[in-house]
Formats: C-alpha cells, structure tokens, sequence
C-alpha cells in the first residue's frame, strides 16, 4: 500500500496544463524529492494534496483513502502538513505562539478557547504550549520563543514554518522549498533534521531546488517538467537521467534568451 498515491493528476489553469496526468507514489518511512524548473507543476501538485485547489481529472489517495474532494482543515486533520514557498508566519505573534496556532485544529477547545480560561481548556494550552517549546528545541529556535515572529531572520522564518506544519502532527510533510534563502550550513543542518524526522517515521515529500541537499536526502526524487512526469527513481538515477538534464538545460536557455530580449 502507498502512503501517497497520485494518479493521473491533471490541472488547467485558462486552458494551460499545470499539470497534465501525473502519477506516482510515495513510501511511508521515505524522502520523496519533487524536482523541476520552475513552473513545472510542484507547488501546484501540493495545492492539490492538501486540498486548497481541486484537479480537474484524477484522484489523490492517503493511506489508502481518497481526499481528492476533502476540504484542507479535513486533509489537516488526516496528518498532512505543509510549507509553503512563500512564508506564511504570523509576524505579530510570538514564535512559540506561531507553532501553537497551529495545533488549535486538533485541540478540543479549538482556536477560540484560549480566552475562557476553564481549568480543562487551560491544561490543554499548557500541553500544547510544552509541545510547542519541544518542537521549537527540535529545530533549534528555542532559544527565540517569546521573540516576535517578525524578529527572526528570514531563515529562522523559514525554519518556524516547518514548526508550525509539525504543530498539525503530520504523518505525511509536504516541504515547498525549505532551505530556500538558507546558506550552505543551514541547509545542511537542515538536512540533519529532516532526516531525524524520517527516522521518527515522518514521511517527507520535498520540493527543493537545493540540489546537492535533495541528491543527499532523498530516497526516490520524481521530477517534473511543464507539467508532466519525465523521470523517477534513486538520486544517482536522476542525477544523470538525459530527460532531467535536457530539461534544465533547456530552462536555462530560455532564461538566457528572455534576459536578452
């Protein structure tokens, strides 16, 4: 049985194939790497899974189940988090009040609890607040906890997004581009901590344009192009598939013809 299953996924946008019949699986226990030049479909392919677009042919599987038609707080609640490529943090509020956010969809008091201050609510707050801090100590942002969101470099936003997606308690990771706007030993130390994740049993399908990072991590890497499949296997396998390295190729010219013109 996949732990994700994708079948023959299609997506138009105003009569342009976002996404044009893909198909794959991923492993529970695994790092599934979504590789392609930019456009190629991934974060579209993510908007799907989670539930905030729809396909127009197709259906997605989780768990042997189909969620294709659920909505994203039922997809959520599942075990399916998310990062997004653009930051999503909440600026005005503390980190740790960030990552607890999160966790209010799961919580029986809800989002709006905070406030009645009964003895139950108050003990599951004080839960999720220990929850918050260990998954804070985890990506190594403890230390900034009351800070404001808005204090953190753009890494360490980058980083608390990853926070806020483990508050859901996610079986299933979707990462869009988590070690973009990182330097080289914060990627790696990134790495260190996806891995521990997998390790956890946190299954991981990653979007990154980090190569030397996904050819270290990954266990399979599929890889897009406008919208369709063109190559999935082991890391040594892409790294030297001709349909991949055409493809990129290819995206680099026409971004040197387009700065050209």
């Amino acid at each position: 049985m996949a732990f994700l299953r994708i079948q023959e996924v299609t997506k138009n946008y105003e009569g342009v194939k976002a996404l044009d019949g893909v198909s794959f699986e991923v492993k529970q226990g695994t790092i599934k790497g979504l590789m392609g030049p930019n456009g190629a479909g991934k974060s579209t392919l993510f908007h799907l899974i989670s539930g905030i677009e729809k396909p127009d042919l197709g259906k997605i599987f989780f768990k042997d189940k189909e969620i294709t038609s659920l909505k994203p707080n039922e997809i959520s609640l599942m075990g399916i988090g998310r990062t997004f490529q653009t930051l999503q943090v909440w600026s005005n509020m503390t980190v740790v009040e960030n990552v607890m956010t999160a966790m209010h969809a799961r919580l029986r008091g809800g989002v709006l609890s905070s406030g009645l201050w009964l003895p139950w609510i108050k003990r599951e707050e004080d839960r999720a607040m220990k929850e918050a801090k260990e998954i804070l100590e985890f990506l190594g942002l403890f230390g900034r906890w009351k800070w404001f969101a808005g204090q953190l470099s753009y890494s360490e936003q980058r980083i608390l997004e990853i926070g806020r997606a483990l508050g859901t308690r996610p079986e299933l990771l979707l990462l869009d581009e988590p070690a973009a706007g990182l330097t080289y030993g914060e990627a790696k130390d990134l790495s260190e901590r996806l891995d521990q994740l997998r390790k956890k049993g946190i299954t991981i399908l990653l979007i990154e344009h980090h190569m030397g990072m996904m050819m270290e991590i990954a266990d399979e890497i599929a890889v897009l192009s406008n919208g369709i499949l063109i190559a999935e296997g082991a890391p040594e396998q892409i790294r030297t598939h001709p349909r991949v390295i055409e493809a990129y190729l290819r995206r680099g010219k026409e971004r040197c013809s387009e700065s050209e013109n």
